[in-house]
């Protein structure tokens, strides 16, 4: 027990390292109080992330690393049945209550989600039709990124998040923290579902699943720090699977279909969903395991589909992360999404230490995803042999 609070303890001030490590990326243009005392701690934090950017990135790695070490660690002992549901519940929560309250330090997704909705609430117009840039005197656009693209999202993430705009009164900070919340509370509900699913279809590795999605490094900083909207489409999608296995069909496919509308990268599992209504009309057994192989290929997809459109982003590996979280036995899944993830994170030590708009980044990115595909390809296939050798 004392090495489990030891375990805890020092995993939290991993978290509270990485809750204040995101105010050093708090944009130059942007002030988030104006509490004196509050402000010289902001340009103290600011000049460590902008203008001492090798230490920076030192920091940032140095981060990095320890959450991998406590990723392994809690995948070694949920495997090992040395942890109990109760205890992973509290890191969860621990989780979830210091990171919800951290910047979107890696993304400006977060400032373009707001704006979306208050294209709505504050200037009553339609987000599909008007752009950020269309409003040259809001002064939000001294901070934001992307300014000139068009609403890129599905109606329901209309629905999501205009109330939390309205609730916010278009009052910065208060609205900032309701969207992160929004993407806090996906994520616990995620892995409530992640939970939940399989110990229906997988009983036996249901904390080892639990414990592959919810302490996954790269899942922690792009749901909860940069709060993308894809953990809001992937809780959706996980709910739709939850409440299918509980025949609640109508249901099941409204939250699809509601996933689909938040970011349209779930419409990929159409086939497959259309297969599961097919097979569970007929009576048959459902491979679980086979749906899940297939979709998470499905999910790969769409992030070469994304890549090949616009250029390759980390967050994109939340979508097939979120289904191999239920069969991470399987060597050809559990190599390429840890290989994966630790590729993705690293793509944000340039990123720290170059910002996104030098020149060499772009190809610093490609090189990196490039290196992070061949090395998991390269590795599946090594273990590949060395399964097939053994067998024989």
């Amino acid at each position: 027990m004392i090495r489990l609070k030891l375990l805890f303890a020092s995993y939290v001030g991993v978290l509270v390292a990485l809750f204040f490590y995101s105010f050093t990326q708090v944009d130059l243009s942007l002030t988030l109080s104006r509490l004196s005392i509050y402000q010289i701690l902001e340009k103290n934090f600011q000049y460590v992330g902008f203008f001492q950017r090798p230490f920076s990135a030192a920091i940032f790695s140095v981060i990095v690393f320890f959450l991998f070490v406590f990723y392994f660690l809690f995948l070694f002992l949920t495997k090992k049945r040395q942890l109990e549901i109760k205890y992973l519940k509290i890191i969860i929560f621990l989780i979830f209550i210091v990171l919800v309250f951290s910047y979107n330090a890696f993304s400006y997704d977060l400032f373009n989600y707001i704006f979306d909705a208050k294209i709505l609430t504050h200037y009553g117009l339609n987000p599909y039709l008007h752009k950020a840039s269309d409003f040259t005197n809001d002064p939000m656009l001294n901070f934001m990124r992307w300014t000139h693209r068009d609403y890129p999202y599905g109606p329901s993430w209309l629905l999501l998040t205009v109330p939390l705009s309205y609730i916010g009164m278009n009052i910065f900070l208060p609205t900032f923290f309701l969207f992160k919340f929004l993407m806090g509370l996906s994520f616990l509900g995620s892995c409530y579902l992640v939970y939940k699913i399989s110990e229906i279809l997988f009983p036996e590795n249901k904390l080892l699943n639990l414990s592959f999605w919810a302490f996954n490094p790269l899942v922690i900083i792009e749901s909860l720090v940069s709060a993308h909207n894809d953990i809001s489409m992937i809780f959706l999608m996980l709910l739709s699977v939850y409440l299918f296995l509980q025949r609640k069909k109508t249901l099941s496919l409204l939250s699809y279909l509601f996933s689909v509308g938040v970011k349209f990268s779930t419409g990929v599992f159409l086939p497959v969903a259309v297969y599961l209504i097919a097979i569970n009309k007929l009576k048959k057994k459902i491979d679980w395991e086979k749906i899940f192989v297939i979709s998470f290929f499905l999910a790969l997809a769409t992030i070469f589909v994304a890549a090949i459109r616009t250029t390759f982003q980390p967050w994109y590996l939340l979508f097939p992360l979120s289904v191999a979280s239920f069969i991470p036995k399987k060597y050809y899944i559990f190599i390429p999404s840890l290989i994966g993830t630790i590729f993705a994170l690293s793509i944000y030590v340039p990123y720290v230490l170059l910002t996104d708009y030098a020149k060499s980044y772009p190809s610093i990115v490609l090189n990196i995803a490039i290196a992070g595909l061949i090395s998991a390809l390269l590795l599946t296939f090594l273990l590949f042999l060395k399964v097939k050798l053994l067998k024989h």
